[in-house]
């Protein structure tokens, strides 16, 4: 098993780094949730599938990410607290590229 180090801001401004296996096909949204970094029922309410924006996050450091696909696109339009930067965490699959990746979760609406 590979895993690598990412960073996950919660929603009341604390910092944690976490492992997270790059050979599981899970996403940075089933990470946070695993280490219970936000509160049960607050985030990936639509199971990860673009369809509710639950699990926006801020992506911090300077990672090349996949482009993100029209669903995701058209679901951050209808947020609240969109930055340039955010993306939705279910759709950031976990690869050995994200090693040292940091995120920060966006407030709940």
């Amino acid at each position: 098993m590979n895993d690598i180090k990412i960073t996950i801001i919660d929603r009341e401004g604390k910092s944690h780094t976490v492992n997270a296996p790059t050979d599981m096909n899970m996403n940075v949204m089933e990470l946070i949730r695993s280490y219970e970094l936000a509160p049960e029922g607050s985030i990936g309410i639509c199971g990860g599938m673009a369809m509710c924006a639950s699990c926006q996050c801020y992506v911090i450091s300077d990672h090349e990410l996949p482009e993100m696909d029209q669903d995701e696109d058209l679901m951050l339009s209808e947020a609240f607290f969109v930055k340039d930067n955010s993306r939705l965490s279910c759709q950031l699959f976990i690869t050995d590229a994200m090693d040292g990746l940091e995120v920060e979760l966006a407030p709940e609406a």
